[in-house]
């Protein structure tokens, strides 16, 4: 039985696209929602993208929401680490088995690894902590950007225009806002910080869960993109051939993620056919929600 406050979204094994209760879309919920397949495994369901790639984002909250579902209720995620081992289908669904490493008395540690015919896509350690009273400091500051109201410009907008083709993950149920788009020419390095408003694109309730879940889908969206422009190239040029390799997150405060957040992102370093990105939540009021790093793939057909 699933509970952490996924169980009243469990909808089974039910494509992701159109689910509805009344007037109010509940794709990313139904995305979060896990069949049990037996003791600590389960089974989620398809994608909504139409692209030829499970979106990362899915495979880090599905599998942390595998992993909550198996951990006591005063606990919450403080930090994962996942491997992206392979491509997955969107139109099937996706197993996740979980290995409890470590209970506690504060902590506990689980493994999980997402499965489709027997292949292994993704491998997810997550860590959990119990909420206690600590010091409280802050060395990064939220930049100074226009308030997500305020800015109109789509990622689904960018990816358009940059690519000549539809955004695949259209469908996804985020809200994408771009602050600085990169829209130089080709060929002009960009070395400056992107900077993103994001959130889930429908209520999530008030379960911590889901929004940690919500937190970690959001997470993977454009951050591995912007390793190749400090070399003037786009993610997007169809001749490149790139993939997120791995990806760690610290979460340090609750927030939302039903509520606009700033994604902070820069390219760190690029070398040996990879590159590394960071990246930084912070909420409308300029607190640090988490910390990101993603390495991804440089090739070019």
């Amino acid at each position: 039985m699933l509970d952490r406050g996924l169980a009243s979204c469990a909808l089974g094994r039910r494509s992701a696209d159109g689910i509805r209760r009344g007037a109010r879309v509940t794709i990313f919920k139904t995305l979060i929602s896990l069949d049990s397949a037996g003791t600590d495994r389960f089974v989620a369901p398809a994608s909504p993208d139409r692209g030829e790639r499970i979106y990362g984002g899915q495979f880090l909250a599905q599998g942390l929401a595998a992993c909550q579902a198996t951990v006591d209720g005063d606990r919450t995620v403080h930090s994962l680490h996942a491997y992206f081992v392979r491509m997955g289908d969107p139109a099937l669904p996706v197993e996740y088995h979980v290995e409890r490493l470590r209970d506690g008395r504060s902590f506990s540690q689980r493994a999980v690894r997402a499965l489709q015919e027997g292949r292994e896509l993704l491998h997810l350690l997550s860590a959990f902590h119990v909420a206690e009273p600590g010091a409280e400091y802050t060395h990064a500051t939220m930049p100074a950007v226009p308030r997500a109201d305020d800015v109109t410009y789509t990622y689904a907008q960018f990816t358009e225009q940059t690519s000549g083709a539809p955004w695949p993950g259209a469908a996804r149920p985020m809200d994408i806002r771009y602050v600085n788009p990169p829209l130089s020419p080709r060929g002009v390095p960009i070395t400056e910080d992107q900077r993103l408003w994001m959130r889930i694109s429908e209520p999530l309730g008030d379960s911590r869960h889901v929004h940690d879940a919500g937190l970690a889908y959001l997470s993977d969206s454009t951050l591995v993109d912007h390793i190749v422009l400090p070399h003037g190239e786009r993610w997007q040029d169809p001749q490149f051939a790139g993939a997120s390799l791995d990806h760690a997150m610290w979460f340090h405060r609750p927030a939302r993620a039903d509520a606009w957040l700033l994604f902070d992102q820069s390219p760190e370093s690029t070398s040996g056919a990879r590159g590394l990105a960071s990246g930084r939540f912070f909420d409308a009021e300029g607190r640090l929600i988490a910390t990101c790093l993603q390495e991804g793939l440089i090739r070019w057909r």
